[in-house]
């Protein structure tokens, strides 16, 4: 068997959680399976040796297209070539997009529907894409992968999908992940806060991920408690920087918060392994790894009651309402005040962070694999 699979999300080096995705399930799948043949559609700047297996080849295809008004002539043009000249037996396309003149049997992974719910939130020309291809592509998929049941759901009520036409795969959560000794985590806290506790977010910053209303709870916090913790946010703002900065200008506890930009991997497993609490409030999500990889470094949730995250949570976390600033404050406060209530979360998310393995993800997506191909 060949499989074709679009990687050009992996075009910079900046990995996000589509990318993460990308890597940790196809490196799985392609070793475990030595008789399928992989051909790995990247970006010509792609340089990096994820799937470097006997059985994997890249093929470098060109031209690297950046603008959404001209990832239609990338897919049907570009791709459309590739796959009539290598007629691999399924096009497998890890960000979704696939070609809609084309014979080949396809399997696109649309993680989640937030342009479709939000479309404010995005660029506009993305919007314009996303918004007008999308349902082409749901619609000519052989299948369709997604993340959670939650976005299963979306995409079948959305686009008038069949539930039986569309496989959830869940997420896994990377291993370096796990609790940190009490020296590292205390140098990381020097580094970070002077010493202090803090509450921590993690994740590109687009409106979706709440920032503001997270800053105002904060600061609501702060008044209400008048308790020393900080607020640590890793990752770059996608958006209105200076809204996020209008913001901070007018809060007292301005001094009491820390944007670190981007980071290293390593240097996240320290910062979440270290933090007195995630607190992760989108107002929408498809899946919302951030929360399994805190339960996984034995750190108590914070997280937003809509969409994924309730699925992915259990009854690991305190659940708040993302657009309700007093709500999050509220569970701040509570899980300053209640040790008790700290280990009980952190108990349950050891518990809960079995329920996802990029192993299993590997297997449930090359089922879906085998599900396309045989029909």
């Amino acid at each position: 068997m060949k499989i074709a699979v679009n990687c050009w999300i992996l075009r910079n080096k900046k990995i996000d959680g589509i990318g993460n995705f990308t890597i940790e399930t196809l490196r799985l799948l392609i070793s475990a399976h030595p008789e399928i043949k992989f051909q790995i559609l990247c970006d010509k700047n792609f340089t990096e040796d994820y799937f470097d297996f006997p059985n994997a080849k890249m093929y470098h295809i060109f031209p690297p297209y950046r603008h959404p008004l001209l990832y239609l002539f990338f897919m049907e043009i570009v791709v459309g070539f590739f796959l009539k000249k290598h007629k691999p037996d399924l096009f497998l396309s890890m960000e979704g997009f696939l070609c809609l003149s084309t014979n080949c049997k396809q399997l696109p992974i649309i993680y989640d529907l937030n342009f479709e719910h939000q479309p404010q939130d995005l660029p506009f020309r993305n919007r314009i894409y996303f918004r007008t291809f999308y349902p082409k592509f749901a619609r000519k998929a052989t299948r369709i992968v997604t993340i959670s049941e939650y976005s299963k759901n979306d995409i079948a009520d959305t686009y008038k999908i069949p539930l039986n036409k569309i496989d959830n795969v869940s997420c896994g959560v990377k291993e370096n992940f796990s609790l940190i000794d009490d020296k590292l985590r205390q140098i990381t806290r020097d580094r970070y806060t002077k010493g202090a506790e803090y509450f921590f977010f993690i994740g590109s910053m687009h409106p979706r991920k709440n920032i503001v209303r997270l800053l105002q709870a904060f600061e609501l916090f702060k008044k209400k408690s008048n308790a020393p913790l900080k607020l640590v946010l890793a990752g770059n703002i996608f958006w209105g920087d200076e809204v996020v900065q209008a913001v901070i200008s007018t809060m007292n506890a301005k001094d009491d918060i820390v944007f670190t930009g981007r980071i290293s991997d390593d240097e996240l497993v320290n910062l979440l392994g270290s933090a007195f609490a995630l607190t992760f409030v989108p107002t929408f999500e498809g899946f919302g790894l951030p929360i399994v990889e805190a339960f996984q470094s034995d750190v108590p949730v914070i997280c937003s009651s809509t969409t994924s995250m309730p699925e992915v949570a259990g009854n690991a976390a305190l659940m708040v309402d993302p657009f309700n600033i007093e709500d999050i404050a509220d569970k701040m406060k509570l899980l300053c005040n209640d040790k008790l209530l700290v280990q009980e979360l952190i108990d349950k998310g050891r518990l809960q962070k079995n329920l996802f393995t990029w192993k299993r993800t590997s297997e449930l997506l090359y089922k879906s694999i085998q599900n396309c191909v045989k029909l």
